[in-house]
């Protein structure tokens, strides 16, 4: 069976050139011997049953990067939808968006499994007529004893010899709806002795009463993924099918589908290390149950690795693109740092992101020597490097608000934040001294009374002094009010999956992934609401204004990342 001339009106930029791989040289070798025609079909195949997470990202980059390294090289887009409980609409959208965010287009080369149910029903019919496939009508249970283990060979079902033409009339009347769910399965006739289990009769069709996203109830039985999955790729002419390694044992199975159709350019699978990122999770099974346990507050929840859940908190496309270039395409598994992750998101948001300053746990500061009704404005860059940033106004006055944990009362001597009797330097303003503590009725500081030195206005040191310490400060008279969602790593260990037998992985969730700071005081710089957008807030980290539920006068701002960088210093040890 010849393959489908494929379209190549257009081709593929590779978005982030990174070092080669053994992917590309495999690529470049049959492209320089000619296989496949010269062509180059890649494909990107999601089950839509959930939200593309971070994995996914280094399967897009993969793959749309390797087709590009033939001019008419191309990436189709297909969904793997063989099994309607679970897929939805909502899905298919959201990883069109998601591909098309991260910067990949597949032009008109958008497919689905479910285009070609008539024809993967053809090839069922095929296969029973050439006594390759047949009927079973034992029950799951009694098919998973009988298929045996690794250590246990398989037993044949009683109806592997059942005649062409009985199994053909039961499986049009499956098709037709004749029969319950789980009465009847197609099996292909393999080998129930091999060493490979899942070539031991595998199931092709199963019964299963449920409508379809895209077809409705026109069909109630469904082709398994295993049968459907290689046999799409045949159909559309794809030359090189990249999977993640869990996928290795399923090549034998798929090469024995599409050789028995008889395809005369079959595809080429070959396996890569899928993503293994620490303090997160990536099977799209437990993302499904964060969301439908409500741990998170949906796909989208920025402490998710989904990609809209990265979106949401600040990711850029361009800082995970970088990510999936750096961790490169390996023949094993191994667990990524998820600090290589964090490490390219400050990379891509330090030059891009101007400079404010907030106060998310203020204490209000009254300086006593400063004038009833005064104020000294300074100028202030919105970019420590980048001069076309430009500048902003500050506004110094009498009433000012510090962050609660740049004071102490009884501090040590390596402190160099403020404290009784201590001195330390307002950003951009002046010299403070704490010369009072005001406290409520438990003992908690509510107040401090400062002085101030006139003569550091501008924040130069004054006569020569040198103060350590510098902390961040907004006025009190025209801070504004916000909502600040500090987000933190999803889980507190490493390897969330490492949990006792018998209990689930989300004991492991990490209580403090998210802390909500209401009455934050923000500088007036930010007083117009624009969700999406990002800055820092000096001394604290990376902001984005939070797409969903940040409003004009009531804005919420969503912490990307913290300014600390780990993964710098373990880059600068490594070279």
């Amino acid at each position: 069976m010849a393959n489908p001339t494929t379209n190549e009106s257009s081709s593929n930029a590779r978005p982030d050139d990174g070092p080669g791989n053994f992917i590309e040289d495999i690529v470049k070798d049959d492209l320089s011997a000619g296989k496949h025609g010269g062509r180059v079909v890649t494909r990107f195949p999601p089950e839509p049953n959930g939200y593309l997470h971070v994995g996914h990202a280094k399967s897009i980059c993969l793959n749309f990067g390797i087709s590009a390294l033939s001019p008419s090289g191309v990436c189709n887009l297909r969904f793997d939808d063989t099994n309607p409980l679970g897929e939805d609409t909502e899905f298919v959208e959201s990883i069109k968006h998601d591909i098309r965010w991260l910067g990949f287009d597949w032009a008109d080369r958008e497919y689905y499994a479910s285009d070609y149910f008539e024809k993967l029903y053809d090839f069922a019919e095929r296969l029973i007529r050439e006594g390759k496939a047949y009927v079973d009508s034992q029950t799951d249970e009694q098919i998973k004893e009988g298929r045996g283990s690794f250590h246990k060979p398989g037993v044949d079902s009683p109806f592997r010899d059942r005649p062409a033409d009985e199994s053909l009339d039961l499986l049009r009347r499956m098709r037709e709806g004749e029969f319950e769910d789980g009465a009847h399965v197609l099996r292909a006739k393999i080998d129930m002795r091999s060493t490979d289990v899942k070539m031991r009769d595998p199931l092709m069709y199963r019964i299963r009463r449920a409508p379809h996203h895209r077809t409705g109830t026109k069909w109630c039985i469904y082709p398994m993924y295993d049968f459907a999955h290689g046999l799409s790729d045949a159909i559309e002419g794809v030359t090189h099918s990249l999977c993640s390694l869990e996928f290795q044992n399923h090549r034998a199975l798929y090469d024995w589908f599409v050789n028995a159709i008889g395809f005369d350019d079959p595809p080429r699978q070959i396996e890569f290390a899928r993503l293994n990122l620490g303090y997160t999770v990536l099977s799209k099974r437990w993302l499904q149950q964060l969301v439908r346990e409500k741990h998170v507050t949906g796909w989208d929840d920025p402490r998710m690795p989904t990609l809209a859940g990265m979106r949401r908190r600040g990711f850029s496309a361009a800082a995970i693109r970088s990510f999936c270039t750096r961790i490169g395409v390996a023949r094993n598994d191994q667990q990524v740092d998820i600090a290589l992750l964090e490490h390219a998101v400050r990379s891509d948001l330090d030059p891009r992101t101007p400079r404010v300053m907030a106060v998310l746990r203020p204490l209000k500061v009254v300086i006593e020597n400063f004038p009833e009704g005064a104020a000294e404005v300074f100028d202030a860059p919105l970019h420590p490097t980048d001069a076309s940033f430009g500048s902003r106004k500050v506004e110094l006055r009498r009433e000012v608000y510090i962050e609660h944990d740049d004071f102490m009362e009884n501090a040590p001597k390596q402190f160099f934040r403020l404290k009784p009797g201590g001195e330390v330097r307002l950003r951009y303003a002046c010299i403070l001294k704490c010369e009072n503590v005001i406290k409520d009725d438990a003992g908690n500081v509510v107040e401090l009374r400062c002085s101030w030195d006139e003569a550091s206005r501008g924040g130069n040191p004054a006569d020569g002094r040198k103060i350590k310490g510098t902390i961040h400060w907004v006025s009190a008279a025209t801070a504004m009010d916000a909502e600040v969602r500090l987000y933190d790593r999803l889980f507190s260990a490493e390897d969330p999956t490492d949990v006792p037998e018998g209990e689930s992985f989300t004991r492991g969730l990490n209580p403090d992934s998210l802390v909500t700071l209401r009455g934050a005081k923000l500088e007036p710089h930010l007083a117009a609401s624009q969700p999406g957008r990002q800055v820092q807030f000096e001394r604290l980290g990376y902001f984005t204004e939070d797409v969903n539920d940040s409003k004009p006068g009531a804005q919420v701002w969503n912490r990307t990342i913290s300014l600390k960088d780990g993964w710098a210093k373990i880059a600068g040890k490594l070279g």
